[in-house]
């Protein structure tokens, strides 16, 4: 039981008009109206709590099964009234280093009625995390006191990598697939898919002159038949994940590792969907994880359940190693996307010889994560001293950036550098790209 303001108001009052009555009635008489009044107010608040005891709310939790990190997950704590109207405080005891939208939440609920208040968590590193009990304050009818207790709600919860951008991005895909995308978008690919009339602006090359005959042959129809096209299926996708020491670093609240993670389920859903094969590869100074390639969109809970307990580490990173365990097991021609960050060209020099043997046999695709901050300190003018020496060196490591892609593009690498914050739109646009202009 603590005492509610009003109480100490109360005694405020109580106190405050007690040399009033020393003067009208004497101090003997007002000492004794004075404590008469104080333990008549204390007494209230005693009988003010322990009412609420018999008509305290009931309180559930509500949480996702699977939170996304880097995302706002909404959290709902269910409260029940009983028969006389709750004026409550809840605090929840989430996971330590935890975000949230709301530390406390406030809310008046009426009698025999359910409100479900709502506040969400940001979580910032993936694994298993306690979630605490609830804090519950109820004040009591008169406002004097309020009931402190916990509601029993310990539970332990997992943090995956960012699963509401895979949802976002399996609809996207499922709508781009769908019949009415899909005319739009004849003739990009090498595989035959179907038959249909001619319209206005479809490329004439496209016109199958034989089917068109039979048709005319057969009905008497005169609209030529066009081959409609789409990119080719069971390609091989490789996807290898750099875990070392350049992963660690923080951006934008996560880390390198994680953003690129998060690409890495990215795109392999987007090759799933367009029905390649996908693998992936998890690597240091050597290989750390190997999920061989498959093909079939069930295929994605089983990268999820492999990748999310790997977290980055302080070791430099093999690129060789890595390159040379890729090209012992896949012999078929395949896309290779290595995500990692770039230093400079002296730093990059491993990671340059790695990619530039995959080429011409496979084709070497290097993602890198840019920092935002270096490109805003880089763009950004100012007169004090200590800031322009930041900048020139933002503007260093730029420049050092682009010396290294520019090496890369001459051998035949395909580059992407965007923001982490960025790179899984990117870079899943970019492999649609590829597929639809037949690159590989």
């Amino acid at each position: 039981m603590v005492p509610a303001n009003r109480v100490y108001l109360l005694l405020l009052i109580g106190i405050a008009i007690a040399p009033i009555l020393a003067m009208v009635l004497g101090i003997p008489a007002s000492i004794a109206i004075a404590l008469l009044f104080d333990v008549l107010v204390l007494g209230l608040m005693v009988v003010d709590g322990l009412r609420v005891k018999r008509d305290r709310v009931q309180i559930s939790r509500e949480l996702p099964s699977r939170l996304s990190i880097g995302r706002d997950n909404p959290v709902v704590l269910r409260v029940t009234a009983a028969n006389t109207n709750a004026a409550i405080e809840i605090r929840d005891y989430y996971p330590t280093g935890f975000g949230v939208s709301a530390s406390e939440l406030r809310a008046n609920v009426a009698a025999n009625t359910t409100q479900d208040l709502t506040y969400t968590v940001h979580p910032t590193q993936r694994g298993e995390f306690d979630w605490g009990n609830i804090q519950v304050r109820q004040l009591g009818l008169w406002g004097l006191a309020w009931d402190d207790w916990q509601i029993p709600q310990k539970v332990t919860v997992k943090v995956y990598p960012d699963l509401v951008g895979l949802r976002s991005l399996s609809i996207r895909l499922a709508v781009q697939s769908s019949g009415s995308i899909r005319q739009r978008r004849i003739g990009i690919g090498t595989e035959f898919a179907e038959l249909r009339n001619y319209r206005t602006g479809d490329d004439l090359r496209l016109i199958d002159w034989k089917a068109t005959a039979r048709k005319v042959g057969a009905y008497g129809n005169t609209t030529p038949l066009v081959r409609v096209l789409e990119p080719e299926q069971e390609q091989t996708l490789l996807i290898l994940l750099d875990r070392g020491r350049l992963m660690t670093a923080k951006v934008q609240g996560l880390q390198r590792f994680d953003w690129g993670l998060n690409a890495t389920l990215s795109l392999a859903l987007a090759g799933l969907h367009r029905g390649d094969r996908v693998g992936v590869g998890v690597f240091d100074k050597q290989m750390h994880t190997w999920i061989p390639p498959e093909r079939g969109q069930n295929y994605l809970p089983h990268l999820i359940d492999r990748l999310t307990p790997i977290q980055p580490v302080l070791l430099e990173s093999d690129y060789l190693g890595a390159v040379t365990s890729v090209v012992q097991q896949q012999t078929r021609r395949a896309l290779v996307v290595l995500i990692t960050d770039i230093v400079d060209v002296t730093a990059s020099t491993e990671l340059l010889a790695a990619l530039s043997r995959l080429a011409p046999r496979y084709l070497p695709f290097c993602v890198t994560l840019r920092d935002p901050q270096i490109e805003r300190r880089a763009h950004t003018l100012t007169e004090d001293v200590t800031d322009a020496y930041v900048r020139a060196v933002a503007l260093d490591l730029l420049a050092q950036r682009q010396v290294a892609f520019a090496q890369l593009k001459q051998k035949g690498v395909l580059v992407l550098d965007a923001p982490a914050h960025q790179i899984t739109d990117q870079l899943v646009e970019r492999y649609l790209q590829l597929k639809a202009r037949n690159q590989l």
